[in-house]
């Protein structure tokens, strides 16, 4: 499956988490209403995942955790914020680029509408 077919999956699975529960919420219970959705329609997911800090030959553990790993293939960061701002995206973006993945999502629960929550990053796709 590509990375465009599971990020279209997840932000179907978003959807139906932000109908049922709305804004306003902590990030953490739509972290775990998330992977829930992404696992039941057959996507594997990871909550979590620990992501470490390779300088030159060191493996540095640095506490970096990436909320949602879809199939490792894509970056799911969430946010319940009251608007996204450029820290997010470079958080996203870092991540990206030291996980190899190609693509991430980012999104803010804290929205009326989802879909004005919602960034799609690349990384060399």
């Amino acid at each position: 499956m590509s990375e465009n077919d599971i990020a279209r999956q997840v932000y179907q699975c978003a959807l139906t988490v932000h109908r049922r529960l709305g804004a306003g919420l902590l990030e953490s219970a739509y972290e775990e209403c998330l992977a829930y959705e992404v696992a039941k329609s057959g996507l594997y997911v990871e909550r979590q995942k620990g992501l470490p800090l390779i300088y030159d030959e060191i493996k540095l553990d640095v506490g970096y955790r990436l909320d949602l790993l879809v199939e490792n293939k894509v970056i799911i960061e969430l946010k319940a914020v009251e608007r996204l701002a450029d820290i997010h995206v470079a958080q996203l973006i870092t991540y990206l680029k030291l996980s190899g993945c190609k693509l991430g999502l980012l999104i803010n629960f804290n929205v009326t509408l989802l879909k004005d929550g919602v960034r799609r990053l690349v990384n060399n796709l």
